[in-house]
């Protein structure tokens, strides 16, 4: 009886160590596991707006639990929703916790977080439907997120953010771009749709554009949408989106640009809805580059005067003209000819770069007809001014035959 008794206190004994050996982790292989779940800290700059008829949530991903300390790995992302009529969320006495009705939207997995963030800010975006918007008129959608470690392990609530919601004007879909001398001209066809019926005043036009230096290659992604970041391609950076104007409707006329460059433009419709306002999302793209192809205008003022020979200087006819009003000029090119159906003749060998010419080559007795024509750093030429014309008298004959 008294070896039974020992077994059996020996017995109990090794079950305690191996009880208290499962439940701390000692002996098990590698490093040892942790004890519990850390509860990550709650999220408290959750915003929200609408674009088109999506609502875009942004918050701050937690680094902490709420003991403070960091977390080893992302947390599972949880978004609720919930709709509530916008003149109740107006009351100062309803609470701020968790609406009853709200409901979880989409569970975002650990593995899957990396997908929606970029340098801590997780982005996130809810597409409304047209359900959304016909069961709940005059409705405020409410969100909050929590974030968890473990099945158990859950933060609290983050601030709650609210905002009226509003079916948008359909987007633009037939945005084009035009190239003129001065400018690019815009034109589009004005929304009629919303996801649930007629589209509602238009307040403004709210126009984008991106640039770059060098025209973008056929297999370049496109830019970014406005207010989103940039396309993921290091070899080839999408330029980004900035609001360069609103305007009552089409066309529009972007006067600030450059030769040599490409200019993409976007444009978005912003419905009103008493003192809310809408924007639609993104209108198709309208890129192009704005090469100089366009001929500076026709000098003006050209003036041809006889300069009669003295002493050793024969006589010549002395060309002016008025300076051309375009910006970018390069030179003048100077024709000539001796007779108005006649083919004209360049008289310069290089581009002139001041409006005068002497024309020595002239003979007794022959009539002259001259133009002049402006040719910009392009290299695109103006038409021919409107002619001059001088003549050398035969009396210059003996002056001239010394040439």
């Amino acid at each position: 009886m008294r070896v039974n008794r020992r077994a059996d206190t020996i017995s109990y004994f090794l079950v305690s160590i191996f009880v208290f050996s499962f439940l701390t982790g000692c002996g098990a292989p590698g490093e040892p596991a942790e004890r519990k779940s850390p509860i990550p800290v709650a999220i408290t700059d959750l915003a929200a707006a609408q674009q088109g008829d999506d609502v875009i949530l942004t918050f701050t991903l937690p680094k902490e639990s709420v003991e403070r300390k960091p977390l080893k790995q992302l947390p599972a992302v949880e978004i609720f929703r919930a709709f509530q009529p916008a003149s109740a969320l107006a009351n100062p006495a309803l609470p701020t916790t968790r609406p009853s009705n709200a409901e979880l939207i989409v569970t975002i997995p650990p593995e899957m977080v990396d997908h929606f963030a970029s340098r801590g800010q997780f982005r996130y975006v809810d597409t409304l439907s047209a359900e959304n918007f016909s069961q709940n008129p005059t409705s405020s959608a409410i969100y909050i997120v929590r974030t968890r470690t473990s099945a158990k392990k859950v933060s609290a609530d983050s601030n709650s953010v609210s905002l009226a919601i509003h079916p948008a004007p359909d987007p633009i879909t037939d945005l084009k771009a035009e190239i003129t001398r001065d400018a690019i001209v815009l034109n589009w066809t004005p929304p009629a749709k919303t996801l649930i019926g007629s589209a509602p005043a238009i307040a403004t036009y709210a126009i984008y554009r991106a640039e770059s230096d060098e025209p973008q290659p056929s297999s370049a992604p496109p830019p970014s949408a406005p207010g989103s970041a940039p396309a993921p391609n290091p070899a080839a950076p999408a330029p980004l989106f900035s609001r360069i104007s609103d305007v009552a409707g089409p066309p529009f006329r972007d006067f600030q640009i450059q030769f040599g460059k490409r200019y993409t433009y976007s444009v978005r419709s912003v419905a009103e809805y008493g003192p809310v306002h809408i924007d639609s999302a993104d209108s198709n793209f309208a890129s192009v580059v704005r090469l100089d192809t366009f001929p500076p205008s026709a000098p003006e003022g050209l003036v041809a005067a006889l300069v009669p020979a003295q002493d050793s200087s024969p006589a010549n006819i002395d060309l002016s003209w008025s300076i051309s009003p375009d910006n970018d000029i390069a030179g003048y090119n100077i024709y000539r000819s001796e007779d108005a159906g006649a083919a004209r003749h360049k008289m310069n060998d290089a581009l002139l770069l001041t409006p005068a010419f002497r024309d020595m080559n002239v003979l007794p007795g022959r009539h002259y007809l001259y133009t002049v024509t402006a040719v910009n750093r392009a290299g695109n030429e103006s038409p021919e001014s409107v002619p001059a014309s001088a003549s050398l008298p035969e009396a210059n004959a003996p002056a001239n035959s010394q040439q």
